[in-house]
């Protein structure tokens, strides 16, 4: 009766931590959106009671909260802070990108690059160089260019909310007048080309005359963009025909990596910090 007693309990022990996790799930899954008992309830298919007494759990962990005078439940801050701490320390940033990199610059022949975001500034986290020599506005690796700048530096800004990419363009603006061809309007036009592609293509005078890039975004798992995947190489060699075959390429390459970055890797944050380290304790 003892082994009895002790087997039904760990299966209702597993049941309740199921139930528990399909309200976290739910409430990630909502993206910030603030979620009344009963939707949770529909969304987790459970009864309303058992989704009640755990949420009620959940809050006395200090993983759910209701935001004052609000009947609505969503994560709390504490919530995403352990999630956050648990990988502080060490990222896998560049065992998932490389192989990506890998792969392009075998397909391509030609140079790719990973940037991601720090402040107000795109950071190349790494780069492979293909046979053709090209320059790029980030140059090496540890590389750093205004947002805006570059095929890279405007799929990052172009992608950050509304409200966040005004600040940046008012910030950034003034830094790039010196170039002669960067103001305010074609910047907007151009981050208005970048969402409705999916992508952001270059191959004008520019900088580098006779050079050609091209970038995409990164996205994780909860549709942010992390990262901007960019290939550079002569004019010539990003002609129509091959244009739509190099966009397909790099999405699909972003696909992959993105399905496997967590977003609270540490090197997404403070990528200066793991530069060159690939893991860093």
């Amino acid at each position: 009766m003892a082994t009895e007693d002790k087997s039904e309990s760990d299966g209702a022990g597993q049941g309740v931590l199921q139930r528990a996790f399909s309200v976290l799930r739910v409430l990630a899954d909502a993206k910030g959106e603030k979620l009344r008992l009963t939707d949770i309830a529909a969304r987790a298919s459970q009864a309303p009671a058992t989704t009640h007494r755990v949420l009620q759990a959940l809050m006395q962990e200090d993983m759910v909260e209701q935001p004052a005078n609000s009947k609505a439940y969503q994560l709390s801050v504490a919530f995403y802070a352990l999630a956050a701490t648990s990988g502080r320390f060490r990222s896998n940033l560049r065992e998932v990108y490389r192989p990506s990199l890998l792969r392009l610059c075998g397909m391509l022949n030609d140079t790719v690059f990973i940037l991601v975001r720090h402040g107000f500034d795109a950071v190349c986290l790494d780069r492979i160089d293909g046979p053709f020599p090209v320059r790029s506005h980030s140059g090496d690796i540890g590389g750093r260019v205004p947002l805006g700048l570059g095929q890279a530096g405007l799929i990052l800004l172009a992608r950050l909310p509304a409200a966040e990419r005004d600040e940046v363009i008012r910030f950034n603006i003034p830094r790039l007048h010196h170039l002669g061809f960067i103001d305010e309007i074609s910047m907007r036009v151009r981050i208005k080309e970048c969402l409705e592609n999916n992508y952001v293509f270059s191959s004008g005078p520019g900088l580098f005359p006779g050079i050609a890039g091209l970038a995409v975004p990164v996205e994780d798992r909860n549709g942010e963009t992390v990262a901007a995947l960019s290939v550079a190489a002569p004019s010539e060699r990003m002609s129509p025909e091959r244009l739509p075959l190099i966009v397909e390429m790099l999405q699909r390459e972003a696909r992959a990596m993105g399905a496997q970055i967590n977003p609270f890797d540490p090197a997404l944050r403070r990528p200066s910090h793991f530069l060159g380290t690939g893991n860093r304790e």
